[in-house]
């Protein structure tokens, strides 16, 4: 099997694709997610790998187990920085999981299967967008929704510390967590992924308060991505 590729928006507005050598997650860097799975709020940052060829455009409802979602920010790196941003869902085995946890041992075999790792297209980052907001729908309702500055770690400072004991290849991507909403993905429903720019905090908090939607407090999104679960 050929390496697997995602598409990358540029600033000159051309579209390539862009094979990852690997993507690096960041795990319990949303406080209320991490509360929600039972887990403690870990002292270091949680780092964990997919292989390139957990990336594809289909989600599963079911790989030998059920599959769990969570839908996170990620950044693709170059030239020795984040130069492009999207929208991605971390696929799970939580059964998996859970039982490797207990005894101690590593999560990939629930997290870096083949089919564990789906992307929106990225597109450049420039000097002018930052505070990043994103909302996964299934179904039409809204299922997560999570803002940058709720991250324990913010983009730089992952960065940073992943680089000090991992080279970081142009096109590798970064998956930076997942805040609370997390669930199990039911067949036949349909996911929606999008991606806001510059939403300040106070407008992501009256989103999440349920006062108005985010579509009406932000305009079009800057990416939406849909897939429907099979």
């Amino acid at each position: 099997m050929g390496l697997q590729s995602v598409s990358l928006t540029q600033s000159n507005g051309q579209v390539r694709l862009v094979s990852p050598s690997k993507i690096i997650c960041i795990g319990r860097n949303y406080a209320e997610h991490i509360h929600e799975l039972g887990n403690d709020i870990p002292d270091d940052m949680v780092v964990f790998l997919k292989p390139n060829s957990a990336i594809t455009n289909t989600l599963c409802s079911h790989l030998g187990e059920p599959l769990h979602y969570e839908a996170e920010l990620c950044f693709m790196v170059n030239n020795g920085q984040f130069s492009g941003v999207g929208v991605g869902l971390d696929m799970t085995k939580r059964e998996l999981q859970t039982k490797l946890k207990t005894k101690g041992l590593p999560w990939e075999r629930s997290k870096a299967f083949d089919g564990s790792a789906l992307f929106s297209e990225f597109i450049a980052i420039t000097a002018d967008i930052k505070d990043w907001c994103f909302q996964l729908t299934i179904d039409n309702a809204v299922t997560q929704l999570g803002h940058q500055q709720l991250m324990m770690y913010q983009p730089h400072a992952i960065y940073n510390a992943v680089s000090e004991f991992m080279t970081l290849n142009d096109g590798d991507i970064v998956m930076t967590g997942t805040p609370k909403g997390v669930g199990v993905v039911t067949e036949n429903a349909t996911f929606e992924l999008s991606l806001w720019a510059n939403v300040p905090f106070t407008v992501f908090e009256a989103a999440l308060s349920g006062d108005k939607p985010i579509e009406l407090l932000c305009g079009n999104p800057e990416i939406v991505k849909q897939w429907q679960a099979k």
